[in-house]
């Protein structure tokens, strides 16, 4: 829906498409997945510990309207956030994901890389009535009952995950790795090549800003084609 420190919002096809009708994330952040091409008509379950994230998609699933997003204001570099008084706490920590792009949490000024603009609101509100029928959760990724479903795991990266409000280090990635391979279902798991508490392999190249990276994945199930 927004940007996001870690998105995948550049990468998200060259992910297997979902197996089953039901699509959970338990680190849902902006949730690319299951809003990428009709992924979004499953029954989808979001979970994040983040009370900002989580709460963010609350109010976008069950209250906000297109009506309301269409209204919101226009801001220009190095206005703030926290001065518009009539903003609620979840429009403007939406505002706040788009006015500096690929932040962990929401920014509270205008940057040059800011892309709230009408064009976005509008992206917004025709979304709002896809998700509906979506799920929150507020918690951790143990507080999904195990069951069939499409799993689709995007934690703080074991390296470079430490910038999140809740970072890699409260993980304990070797109770995470079992807690994947337990799940039911088609299991994928993102991260990056340095990581070794599943035996992940390359997926795609990522170009950064300062240094090339190269994402990674771990799935339970048995693919012919080679993703890289």
């Amino acid at each position: 829906m927004w940007y996001y420190y870690g998105n995948k919002r550049s990468i998200v096809q060259d992910y297997y498409a979902p197996e089953y009708d039901t699509i959970i994330e338990p680190f849902c952040g902006a949730a690319h997945y299951s809003l990428f091409g009709d992924h979004w008509e499953r029954k989808v379950i979001l979970v994040d510990k983040y009370p900002v994230v989580a709460r963010l998609w609350k109010w976008l699933v069950k209250d906000a309207t297109p009506q309301e997003i269409l209204s919101l204001p226009d801001l220009k570099k190095g206005d703030k956030v926290d001065d518009i008084s009539s903003l609620c706490e979840e429009e403007r920590n939406l505002i706040g994901f788009f006015i500096n792009r690929g932040v962990a949490t929401p920014a509270h000024t205008v940057a040059n890389y800011s892309s709230w603009n009408e064009k976005t609101r509008q992206n917004i509100a025709d979304t709002l009535p896809k998700i509906r029928h979506w799920e929150v959760i507020e918690g951790s990724y143990e507080d999904v009952p195990n069951q069939l479903a499409t799993w689709f795991i995007d934690p703080p990266y074991q390296y470079g995950g430490e910038h999140y409000k809740c970072p890699n280090k409260d993980i304990d990635f070797t109770k995470l790795a079992e807690w994947c391979k337990s799940r039911e279902g088609q299991v994928i798991v993102c991260e990056n090549t340095k990581a070794d508490w599943l035996p992940f392999r390359p997926l795609v190249k990522m170009s950064g800003q300062k240094h090339d990276t190269v994402e990674a994945i771990w799935t339970n199930k048995k693919y012919v084609e080679e993703l890289f």
